[in-house]
């Protein structure tokens, strides 16, 4: 997991086998002090935190409110230079570029009518496929990446990292599957088990989410 736990305000993502997951590929990250970092969905800042303790210039953006309060208190608590912005997916962020890019988007597929965008579901509901914002991520990051930059995006196995790859590497980036992990259903995926096997996304017998870190690396 992350080296400090951070705090969540009522409402906020805290982080989960996901976040520890993209922390550990962003450790093996070989950044430069000064590197420009973005992290897009913040959250907590979690790994925002993680990027800023390398000597890393950090920008961190949520959609939330109650999330950049979380993530501005928890860089205040360790003293770490972290710029927050309010605002949706790079919009804040326009004509900047990066080093490297880290997002743990909502990516959990959705049934029709659930109530998305609202509240603390925002953070984990992707759209009725689980690619509601992948798609939009994989086509605007490669324009805030500068030669040589990174992303790194963390989603379900149910959200199709294979569309993830071929959408990445049309915007001609060079994409892989660096790293995997098979963790037990949480809350969510319960809930929403009976309809997820309808749709064919579970088999019968399955009983474990697979997570997967995806990096894309513009050539120079």
């Amino acid at each position: 997991m992350v080296a400090v736990n951070p705090l969540a305000l009522p409402g906020v993502y805290a982080p989960q086998e996901d976040t520890a997951l993209l922390a550990g590929a962003l450790s093996e990250e070989p950044l430069l002090p000064g590197a420009h970092v973005l992290d897009v969905g913040t959250g907590t800042g979690a790994l925002a935190l993680e990027a800023a303790r390398r000597g890393t210039r950090v920008t961190a953006v949520d959609v939330s409110w109650r999330a950049v309060y979380s993530t501005r208190l928890n860089a205040w608590r360790e003293r770490l230079p972290v710029r927050v912005h309010r605002g949706n997916l790079f919009t804040p962020v326009r004509g900047q570029s990066f080093d490297l890019i880290l997002t743990n988007p909502p990516y959990v597929p959705a049934p029709a009518g659930a109530r998305t965008g609202r509240g603390t579901a925002r953070a984990w509901d992707g759209g009725g496929d689980g690619r509601l914002l992948l798609d939009r991520i994989c086509v605007e990051a490669p324009q805030l990446l500068r030669p040589g930059g990174v992303l790194l995006m963390v989603h379900s196995a149910l959200s199709d990292p294979a569309s993830t790859l071929t959408v990445l590497r049309a915007s001609g980036l060079k994409a892989s599957v660096t790293r995997r992990r098979r963790i037990p259903f949480g809350p969510v995926l319960r809930e929403r088990e009976e309809w997820l096997r309808e749709r064919g996304l579970l088999s019968a017998d399955e009983e474990n989410e697979e997570l997967v870190v995806v990096r894309a690396e513009l050539p120079c």
